[in-house]
């Protein structure tokens, strides 16, 4: 770690970039933990030769330990889900996943008890948190989660069962939630 003029301390970033079914994840953190998953903008879904992707393109030679994690969570995600459950999650370096702010209970709490191939919505994940009249502060929360997918915040929808907005697009939502729900058929 560097220190920065304030006196705090800055992280050494290091990035990697993954091609997945669902295109080009950018993946960021330091030697502490994952800063970051940006998602790419989908504008179609993917066929199934497609769907099959899975490298890191760059940034392999100098991942950080949570890197590492985080790049074999998402590989087993995306081709064997069954195995997430018994993989570690990288630790998390971002100051939204304090915990001691709303934002990063509810994302704490999504994590905890929104399983692979569940659904939540905004109102009852508000209630899980500790606020049921907070629904529209988690669609907040989950427009500024920083590690979507492990953090899964495509798994919230509206109370209607509309899919709601999403940080990759309505189509890459749409894709991840029909991905849990044939892998999840699959298992039973």
């Amino acid at each position: 770690q560097v220190n920065s003029k304030e006196g705090e301390f800055q992280c050494k970033e290091k990035h990697a970039v993954l091609l997945s079914p669902v295109g080009k994840l950018e993946i960021s953190g330091c030697e502490t933990g994952l800063h970051e998953i940006k998602l790419p903008k989908m504008s179609v879904l993917p066929s199934g030769a497609e769907s099959a992707a899975w490298e890191v393109c760059e940034g392999a030679e100098e991942m950080t330990e949570p890197l590492k994690q985080c790049t074999a969570w998402l590989h087993a995600y995306f081709c064997q889900p069954a195995r997430t459950a018994s993989l570690p999650l990288p630790a998390f370096h971002h100051p939204l996943l304090q915990r001691d702010s709303f934002t990063g209970q509810v994302l704490w709490t999504l994590l905890r008890d929104v399983k692979f191939g569940e659904a939540v919505s905004y109102k009852r994940l508000a209630e899980l948190a500790g606020n049921s009249r907070a629904a529209r502060a988690v669609g907040g929360a989950m427009r500024s989660n920083p590690i979507p997918i492990i953090i899964p915040c495509h798994r919230v929808i509206c109370s209607s069962g509309r899919s709601g907005h999403y940080g990759g697009g309505s189509l890459m939502k749409e894709w991840l939630l029909s991905h849990e729900k044939l892998q999840k058929e699959k298992l039973a």
